[in-house]
């Protein structure tokens, strides 16, 4: 028999078309956001925003969102939300600075303290979640106000009455690990561009762009070895069964508690991290810190073709849903447009990424 005669037979042996590939894709909507978000910038926008420091400018939010937005991907694939990775930005932030500032330990220390502690309380996120079956978006919604309630206290108590920590810039500035979190990587490359005319210079000589921001190089990091883990790995097949049907998921020897625990305490330790490298760029932290980031990333999470029935999504769409974010952020200052059309393009963005994906997930599944 034929291949032709046995795909008329069975057609789950149809060989399926390039266009039918890309449309399954759930980062599809993401990077066609990109597209058109910036061509309507080249149109709307001052042509600086384009130019290397413009660029900078856009990314570096972008990236910092994105760091919360592929873990909060990661999680909603697993079929499940952390409403209170916002907050846990303020309180690991305010955590570093205690450590930094008041105890005076040293970053090699500071840091993995923070980013333990941080994990920690994801997993006691997902112990509860997991142990009283509640949904996560109640349980981490009543974190959300724990953490920031404890991050206002906690500074509180660290600062004598105030809700600012300053004085970190100092504490850490000669730390040898501190140029991995703070500041700008590969300055001798844009020098050398400087030098020889290929990028914009201030009348010392010095680059205008100092390097690339090190948050866009944790980001870009963090997409690769996400999308790695998802696509490559076993434990990435576990994300998606266990998001998709945990149950029989559960019944085939996927470790189900093990996967869900690993990634509630992985969008607590990306928070940690956004808010080491925050805290450190601006000397200082407050309890505002990471103020409604919660909601952000899982728009971003959305945007990038995460369903909320979870299951379904990826890693680079979160990626790019993030410089969507920073685009339209940053982009509308170069515009005469009032700035508040952000929140407007926010919710209209949300709604069309849910019917897009809605519209995606019937095509793949095959619902009417």
């Amino acid at each position: 028999m034929t291949t032709e005669t046995l795909a008329m037979v069975d057609e789950r042996i149809k060989a399926e078309s390039f266009v039918t590939r890309l449309m399954k894709r759930p980062e599809l909507g993401a990077i066609g956001g990109v597209v058109l978000v910036t061509i309507f910038f080249l149109i709307t926008a001052d042509s600086t925003m384009f130019t290397l420091s413009g660029i900078m400018n856009f990314m570096t939010p972008a990236a910092q969102l994105g760091i919360l937005g592929i873990a909060a991907a990661m999680l909603m694939i697993g079929g499940e939300f952390d409403l209170s990775i916002g907050s846990m930005v303020a309180f690991a932030g305010m955590l570093f600075g205690a450590f930094t500032v008041n105890i005076g330990l040293p970053l090699i220390v500071a840091i993995p303290l923070t980013m333990g502690l941080a994990g920690a309380l994801g997993i006691a996120n997902g112990l509860i979640v997991l142990r009283t079956k509640l949904p996560s978006f109640i349980v981490t919604l009543a974190g959300l106000f724990i953490l920031r309630g404890a991050s206002l206290v906690g500074l509180k108590i660290v600062t004598g009455g105030s809700t600012q920590l300053r004085g970190v810039r100092e504490a850490v500035g000669g730390d040898f690990i501190a140029p991995i979190f703070s500041g700008d990587a590969f300055g001798w490359f844009f020098q050398w561009m400087a030098d020889k005319g290929l990028i914009d210079t201030l009348r010392t000589g010095a680059p205008k762009v100092p390097g690339v921001p090190v948050e866009i190089l944790w980001f870009i990091g963090f997409a690769i070895i996400a999308t790695y883990v998802l696509l490559r790995t076993p434990f990435g097949n576990w994300i998606f069964a266990t998001g998709g049907d945990s149950v029989a998921a559960q019944n085939s020897g996927v470790p189900v508690r093990r996967v869900k625990l690993s990634l509630f305490m992985l969008t607590a330790m990306a928070a940690a991290l956004v808010a080491i490298i925050t805290v450190i760029d601006a000397g200082s932290t407050d309890a505002r810190r990471g103020f409604m980031k919660e909601f952000e990333a899982i728009i971003t999470a959305v945007i990038g073709g995460c369903l909320l029935t979870g299951g379904y999504g990826s890693a680079v769409g979160a990626f790019f849903g993030a410089i969507i974010f920073g685009m339209v952020t940053i982009g509308l200052t170069y515009t005469k447009f009032d700035q508040d059309w952000f929140q407007i393009f926010l919710g209209a963005m949300l709604l069309l990424a849910v019917i897009f994906n809605n519209a995606i997930r019937k095509r793949v599944t095959g619902e009417r």
